[in-house]
This record gives structure tokens, sequence and C-alpha cells, in this order.
């Protein structure tokens, strides 16, 4: 009986032993063809996802457009602009306009059915225009005259934005203008005008009112800065302090308040018997 039962061991343990070699032999096929299947496999099929889901792409959706709108603009400066565009457009515009820039004079404009993008790239096309700046100063010759070295430079201004325009864009102005040399002053006279004998006909607001409306006419947008003005009331004297050639212009606008206007001869009489003229 013992050897019948040693033999049935031995039997059941040989037969076991065959099926763990069969197991481990498969175990071995697999982990030889696991990197061919995973070479096979297309990018991200490793990635499994929740049954039935499906990525969402990021969606980036275009800003609204820009509003058209009619403007008259009469001229003036940077800020009037600005208030004139949220007039006709209805939208209120982000605007940053530099202290030395405000007093800059911006032609009239007359458009029909446009942007503020738009419009501001037409107003920075007019701008555009070539100066000729003062680079040096030299003395030579036989007579030791003074003569002067120039450069031509680009003037241009107008409203500016970063990135694509949009409704709530903020728009900043800029000036490209020649600026002066280091150390170079600017050229500046201060005078005095007597306006008593004027001021029988005319107030200080008439007369300051009609020398500032020729400097206006005058100005560009590469010398925005006008003369100052002040009267003093207990002498009567007008003090002007600015560029010589604007402040000269002082004493042309008096000179013509000095002159009376002719007076219009009176009709001449139609003599007896003449047909009266229609």
């Amino acid at each position: 009986m013992r050897d019948f039962a040693a033999a049935g061991v031995l039997l059941y343990a040989g037969r076991n032993h065959k099926q763990h070699m069969k197991k481990l032999i498969s175990l071995f096929v697999a982990l030889a063809l696991l990197p061919g299947f995973l070479q096979a496999q297309p990018p991200g099929a490793m990635i499994s996802a929740r049954p039935g889901a499906t990525p969402n792409p990021p969606t980036t959706e275009p800003p609204p457009p820009l509003p058209h709108f009619d403007i008259d603009f009469p001229g003036g400066t940077p800020n009037e602009l600005v208030q004139a565009i949220q007039t006709a457009s209805g939208h209120p515009l982000n605007a940053i306009i530099p202290t030395e820039a405000a007093h800059l004079t911006i032609p009239p404009l007359k458009l029909r059915t446009v942007t503020v993008a738009e419009l501001f790239e037409a107003l920075a096309a007019a701008s555009q225009k070539t100066v000729s700046q003062v680079t040096g100063t030299y003395f030579g010759g036989v007579n030791g005259q003074a003569s002067s070295q120039y450069q031509v430079v680009n003037v241009s201004y107008g409203f500016r934005t970063i990135g694509t325009p949009r409704v709530d864009s903020i728009w900043y102005f800029y000036q490209a203008a020649p600026t002066p040399p280091p150390g170079a002053e600017p050229n500046r006279v201060c005078r005095f005008y007597q306006l008593g004998p004027y001021l029988d006909n005319y107030t200080v607001e008439d007369i300051t009112t009609a020398i500032t409306s020729g400097w206006e006419m005058l100005r560009t947008g590469s010398d925005p800065e006008l003369p100052q003005l002040s009267f003093h009331k207990n002498t009567k004297l007008l003090i002007a302090v600015g560029d010589p050639a604007k402040v000269e212009m002082i004493g042309t606008v008096l000179d013509h308040l000095n002159q009376k206007p002719t007076p219009k001869p009176p009709p001449v009489p139609a003599k007896s018997g003449d047909a009266a003229k229609p």
C-alpha cells in the first residue's frame, strides 16, 4: 500500500510539473512579444479614457466686431477727438494721452462708416511727413560765417494699441517728432505790449483771441507748443513768452487794430429828371 501511495504522489507531482512548465513557457512568450505590441500601438493608445467620453478641444471665440460710425470732427486736441469718437460711436474709448501732446492740433476729419481702428490708421498715415532738423552748427569760410548741418527726419502722430483691436482696447497717443540736440535750450523770448490805447474799442479777450487764432492756424504736429500770454491789469501790459517768430506776430495784430476801417462813401443822390435806378 505504501508503494502504491508513493507512486500516486509521484504521478501527481509530474503532472503538476508539466502544467507549471506550460504556464512559464506561455509567460515567457508573452513577455517576448510585448515590445513589438507596444511599438505597433498608435500614439496615445495606451492612455485610457472613461468609456463614452470624448475629448473637448479648447475653443477660443473671436472678439466681437468693432462698431461702425460716422464722425464729423471740426479739428482740435487729441482729447477732443476721443470725446467726439465716443459721442459718434456710442461706446466709451480707453485712451492715454501724454501731457506733452495734450495741446497738439489734429486736423478736421469727416468720415463715414468707419471703425476706431480704421480711423486711427488713416490718421497716422495722414500725419506722416518729413522735416529738416538742425544737428550741428559750425563756423568756417573767409568771413567765419555760421553754417548748419541738417538731417531729414520723419514726423507722425496718432493712436496705437497692443494686439488685435477690440471694443475694450486701450489706445495710447504717440508723437514721433524731432528732438533737440543734448543740452540745447528752446529759443524763447519775452515781450511786453501796451494794450491801453486799444481797450476803448476792444476787450483783452478780443485781442488775445485774435492772436491765438493765428498761432493755432500755424501750429503743426512737430511744433505743438504755443507762446504764453499774461495780462497785467494795473499797467495794462500784455506779456508774451515763447517762440520769437510767433511772439512778433502780436505787434502785427496791434498794428492792424490801429488802422481804422475806411468808411463807405455816401450814396450819390439821383439828379432830378433821371429815372431812379433799380
